[in-house]
């Protein structure tokens, strides 16, 4: 009766562990009633492939700044403008680099708003990612094998709004 106890804990051990290897979202919708950010996953995005008995953690934002609204353009009002950028996260949860498509093309007005978004996303903060590789004993008793922290990415879009000189910012991480 304790094999097959044994036997039957390690086979939902395995089962729960499969369950975390298969996910493909690695960062939490929001917290409700924060409508502050959304994250995208374009096409094509490259993701960890996590070997069976591997999970991760982490890989979420506990710190993010809204960008300001560009002063030089709240008389002017122009329509609203997203800006969707590249957040690259070091391996201690540290934004290294934002990179936005189409920065080079962007005239004066779309630059102002590119800076926005790049001096506040330079101030985020993210969990590291932790990936930890767990094994069971012979005995049935689970433990981690090794683990270790990654860089990663994720693509947010920060919107700009303006209604009669009053601006509205929002930084939006869509769920893919």
């Amino acid at each position: 009766m304790i094999r097959f106890a044994r036997r039957l804990s390690l086979a939902v051990l395995a089962a729960s562990l499969a369950g975390c290897a298969s996910t493909s979202r690695i960062a939490p919708p929001p917290p409700s009633g924060d409508a502050s950010w959304r994250m995208v996953a374009p096409p094509g995005t490259v993701r960890y492939q996590l070997a069976m008995g591997e999970v991760f953690s982490g890989a979420t934002p506990f710190r993010r700044v809204k960008p300001a609204y560009p002063p030089g353009w709240l008389a002017i009002c122009p329509p609203p403008q997203e800006v969707p950028a590249l957040l690259i996260i070091d391996d201690q949860g540290a934004v290294a680099e934002v990179r936005v498509s189409g920065e080079r093309q962007a005239d004066a007005s779309r630059h102002a708003f590119i800076d926005a978004v790049r001096a506040a996303a330079r101030q985020w903060q993210f969990q590291p990612l932790s990936i930890s590789r767990w094994a069971a004993d012979a005995d049935g008793n689970s433990h981690v094998v090794d683990s270790g922290t990654r860089p990663f990415s994720l693509t947010y879009v920060f919107r700009f709004e303006c209604h009669a000189g009053q601006s509205s910012v929002s930084a939006a991480a869509a769920q893919p």
